[in-house]
């Protein structure tokens, strides 16, 4: 059991603004930092304590009580709350009490959401218990033993095999809303094979949703370095011809596909999800009563990036610089 008051004052925090789950409460059901991986890019740093057997870290009712005064506390200042989100400094799963804690947040009337990395998805209690959400996401970095270890730094224990199963046998049995994500680093798990047998995988999940990211905070490692634009085009295109309904979480916010009479800000906001083609960059344009002067300016102020995919042109904002 975890016992410091300084640790369980963090269980529950915000409403933050989300482009997946809109004002999400977030739910730290295990204290940092225990996980199964130790990410190459987590932005918690290297796990400390790495483990892989499920235990209880705090009381049910203690999370409950906590999330409880925050809502409490959001409603007094008129904030909106969309999820609540277990979202903690370790892999949420490990908690072997978060299908109860899921039940007893139900009375709260608000939508549940657990982001995972799918480690233990293969155990059936796990699976029993995401079941119980409404929303979860499941991490998808890679789908070989190389990428994947690279990248994830997975416990010895762990097979990827397994996992790969269990997150197949649980896209098939869940019947809340299912998205997955994969975090693409440069040189490591970005290599156009394991890119299209990573689509391929994600494609038989049917996922309501697929996010592909890069690190936007500093990495556990130093010499990570996100995936060029390039690479990201390349991989969203992929996604596409698997017919996956497929975004960018880059960490740019806005308001995507709406034109709010700000021109480059709506080509700025559009291109961090979704890369546009050259027609529909012209389209977009003609609408707007704007003209190819605006890319060529974005372009020159380094915003937004030119690339190839297939004899095509696309258009996609510049990603911040590498650390």
């Amino acid at each position: 059991m975890i016992n410091e008051n300084e640790t369980k004052k963090l269980i529950a925090f915000g409403p933050v603004p989300s482009r997946r789950l809109g004002h999400s409460l977030g739910i730290n059901n295990i204290p940092p930092k225990i996980c199964t991986y130790s990410c190459i890019y987590c932005q918690l740093g290297r796990t400390k304590n790495m483990q892989v057997e499920r235990a209880q870290f705090y009381e049910p009712e203690e999370i409950v009580k906590y999330v409880e005064k925050k809502i409490q506390n959001a409603k007094a200042k008129g904030e909106p709350i969309d999820h609540l989100t277990f979202v903690p400094d370790g892999e949420p799963t490990l908690d072997i009490d978060l299908g109860n804690e899921i039940e007893m947040l139900r009375s709260l009337g608000i939508k549940i959401a657990v982001i995972s990395n799918s480690s233990l998805i293969w155990l059936e209690d796990v699976q029993e218990a995401l079941c119980k959400a409404d929303w979860v996401s499941l991490k998808v970095d890679g789908v070989t033993q190389n990428s994947w270890r690279r990248t994830n730094r997975p416990h010895k224990s762990l097979n990827l095999n397994e996992i790969l199963g269990g997150i197949s046998e649980f896209a098939q049995s869940f019947n809340g809303i299912l998205v997955t994500e994969t975090m693409l680093i440069r040189d490591i798990n970005d290599n156009i094979e394991e890119m299209e047998k990573i689509a391929n995988f994600i494609e038989g999940l049917k996922p309501k949703k697929s996010y592909i990211s890069i690190p936007m905070r500093p990495p556990a490692e130093a010499w990570v370095k996100s995936a060029t634009e390039q690479t990201l085009n390349m991989a969203y295109q992929l996604f596409k011809e698997n017919a996956i309904d497929v975004e960018f979480l880059t960490g740019y916010e806005g308001n995507a596909f709406a034109f709010t009479g700000n021109i480059e800000e709506d080509l700025l906001s559009i291109t961090s999800v979704h890369p546009m083609r050259e027609e529909g960059v012209n389209e977009f344009l003609t609408k707007a009563k704007g003209d190819w002067d605006i890319i060529e300016k974005l372009i020159a102020e380094d915003k937004l990036v030119e690339t190839t995919y297939r004899d095509k042109k696309f258009y996609i904002r510049k990603l911040p610089v590498s650390k």
